[in-house]
């Protein structure tokens, strides 16, 4: 969830797969034949060579919860029996390079972790936490993986982490009952969507639901914002710190965020109330009380289907997804991802991190749902449904032409820290979205701090 990558041609992309498949969208993937426990159903053949590890004992840390844990489990449930080895899930707390840090500096590291931000792994590597990918899970990167997701799993041209999973995070969720009651229909631009704002407001229900409290949630915004607009060259260059938070484009992404975070009356409970809702809460608020929700759209990425589950709306018909919308040229795709980094020396693992990058591994959790996997190797027909098959395809299908989440690119102080950086600053900016300068100047004075340390 803390965990952007952008696809090309992005309407196509979405016309093609007409609403995004999670856990819970549909049963079809029984046809399948898959067995869901084992990864022995279609998709591809056994093809990792792993070494026996009969009686050693290995940990993975991830800030994985609820069912996207349980799912993780089978994985390394498989590991243990191919191995021998004994796998222990260790719960993590964000921001995950602090919780390594107490971890690491109570000497009791796991051997490895599953690390949701670019930024942190280049943390991890240069603390010397992070140890060098070895060459059975390099052939597996070599074989499964486009070059990006391989660079990105790299500090200084040494590859530290394995990317076990990608996640979409430009997309509206919407009521479909709210948006029948108001005649709306699904907006494809920045000002088509302002529109459709007003006239869901208009039939008396609040159109936008803001997790506000969950600071993420928020450089979603301004990122899908800025990609759209400045374009992805510009998006590169403000990621890595090579143009300052000052810049005019930052300005224009900022003003177009206001038109939205201005009109109080098109948030739910305001920006106070959106600063107190957090993403979890955003989403079941937005799919609970019929047609009379606290508001009818609902901005994030394809895991918000494992909270609109907790509600009775069902994905497809009580509730329905469109492209982020275009600010620019194109509507923008961002994604995150969960790389697997060793942080011990020892066969053990590395042995996790070539299974982690095998196609068997990538299965048995794609076969569960809610997952998209970035290794180009894996069968879609793992996938429990077409629609989430034909997302596994569209991600795959675009190569190397990937953007990845810049606050996840930015040090962890800067851009995945609660209360700190670019969550705070943002949140501040949802409460007074007129002071664009103020925010441009603390933006660029945390990152300044951030990116030199």
């Amino acid at each position: 969830m803390r965990t952007t990558l952008r696809i090309s041609r992005a309407a196509a992309v979405f016309t093609a797969v007409g609403a995004l498949a999670l856990t819970g969208c549909s049963d079809d993937g029984k046809k399948d034949g898959a067995d869901k426990s084992s990864g022995s159903g279609k998709g591809s053949p056994s093809s990792v060579v792993l070494p026996k590890l009969d009686g050693e004992k290995l940990s993975v840390a991830a800030v994985w919860t609820g069912a996207e844990q349980a799912n993780f489990v089978k994985v390394l449930k498989e590991f243990e029996k191919r191995t021998g080895a004994k796998v222990t899930f260790v719960p993590a707390q964000d921001p995950i390079v602090n919780f390594l840090g107490t971890k690491i500096a109570g000497g009791q590291p796991p051997d490895v972790a599953m690390i949701p931000q670019v930024g942190a792994i280049q943390q991890a590597a240069r603390k010397k936490w992070a140890k060098p990918v070895g060459p059975e899970a390099k052939a597996q990167l070599s074989k499964n993986y486009s070059k990006v997701w391989q660079d990105l799993g790299a500090v200084d041209g040494t590859q530290y982490g394995v990317y076990f999973k990608a996640a979409n995070k430009s997309l509206i969720w919407y009521n479909t009952k709210a948006f029948e009651n108001a005649g709306a229909a699904e907006p494809k631009t920045w000002k088509d969507f302002l529109k459709t704002a007003e006239t869901v407001s208009a039939s008396g229900v609040t159109p936008v639901s803001v997790g506000g409290a969950d600071g993420w949630t928020l450089t979603d915004w301004f990122e899908n914002i800025y990609l759209s607009q400045a374009g992805p060259e510009k998006y590169d260059q403000l990621a890595q710190h090579k143009i300052k938070w000052t810049d005019p484009s930052v300005k224009d992404a900022l003003t177009t965020l206001a038109q939205l975070f201005g009109k109080p009356s098109l948030i739910a409970g305001g920006a106070d109330g959106a600063l107190q809702t957090e993403f979890p809460a955003s989403v079941t608020q937005t799919f609970t009380g019929g047609d009379q929700p606290k508001a009818a759209m609902v901005f994030e990425g394809d895991f918000v289907g494992v909270n609109i589950a907790q509600t009775k709306a069902e994905i497809g018909t009580d509730a329905k997804v469109f492209p982020f919308p275009a600010v620019g040229a194109e509507s923008p795709v961002v994604t995150g991802g969960d790389a697997a980094v060793a942080l011990k020396d020892g066969k053990g693992a590395q042995a996790l991190l070539t299974w982690l990058g095998s196609t068997d591994a990538a299965q048995i959790m794609a076969e569960q749902g809610g997952f998209i996997s970035p290794n180009k190797a894996l069968d879609a027909s793992a996938y429990p449904n077409e629609v989430q098959r034909t997302m596994a395809k569209a991600l795959i299908s675009a190569g190397d032409s990937v953007r990845f989440d810049m606050s996840d690119q930015a040090p962890q102080s800067f851009g995945g820290t609660p209360g700190k950086g670019e969550w705070k600053t943002l949140q501040d900016f949802l409460k007074n979205p007129k002071d664009i300068a103020g925010t441009q100047a603390k933006l660029e004075s945390d990152a300044a701090k951030a990116y030199k340390s």
